[in-house]
């Protein structure tokens, strides 16, 4: 494929996403994944749930490091480049940014006078439950892999896109350790990393 056209697709497919996603980064990650692995099939279900981990590790909203990781995986891949995939990362992040600065500028200059207005209240009721469901939807995503191949039930493969029983075992004690036992999810993040180096 052709470097200019990858880099104008991978463009275009951020700003859209930032430009009709609402309710932070977490409400982008169905959407990525729906891009970059069904759409363009860019990179692979068990690249984008690593991506996703890494995301939420590192410092920043989950939906731009997510943009970023994409990127450069994806300019990488098709390239053999280190500094196209760098390339890649800046066009992603700067495209799924963009909608969201202009969008915000706007919304500066004019909140102050459609604060009030019914129309602006009514829009707000219907976004929110979308979000939840969009939220919902990448919680879905990263659990199940689901390979929609039709209407019928009997076509619709779904598989875990978790890897075996230990996997398993760390989400529950972490979702444990964090709901019932407020531990720091700092620290949560570090006893994961330790189990699976010594787990895997």
């Amino acid at each position: 494929m052709d470097i200019l056209l990858l880099f104008g697709q991978l463009a275009w497919t951020f700003f859209v996403i930032g430009a009709f996603t609402f309710g932070g980064g977490y409400a982008m990650l169905s959407l990525i994944q729906n891009q970059v692995v069904v759409e363009h099939t860019w990179i692979s279900e068990s690249v984008f749930t690593d991506i996703v981990a890494v995301s939420q590790m590192t410092p920043g909203p989950i939906g731009i490091n997510s943009a970023t990781y994409v990127g450069y995986e994806v300019l990488q891949n098709a390239t053999g480049s280190h500094f196209l995939g760098i390339c890649g990362s800046l066009t992603a992040t700067l495209a799924i940014m963009l909608p969201s600065f202009v969008i915000m500028l706007l919304i500066v200059r004019f909140y102050e006078k459609f604060k009030t207005s019914t129309l602006y209240a009514g829009t707000m009721r219907f976004v929110k439950p979308v979000v939840v469901g969009l939220i919902g939807a990448a919680a879905v995503i990263l659990i199940l892999k689901v390979t929609w191949t039709g209407f019928s039930p009997e076509v619709t493969i779904v598989t875990e896109n978790f890897p075996d029983w230990k996997s398993w075992l760390l989400l529950a004690s972490a979702f444990a350790a964090g709901y019932w036992g407020k531990a720091n999810p700092l620290w949560l993040i570090i006893a994961g990393a330790v189990l699976g180096i010594i787990l895997y």
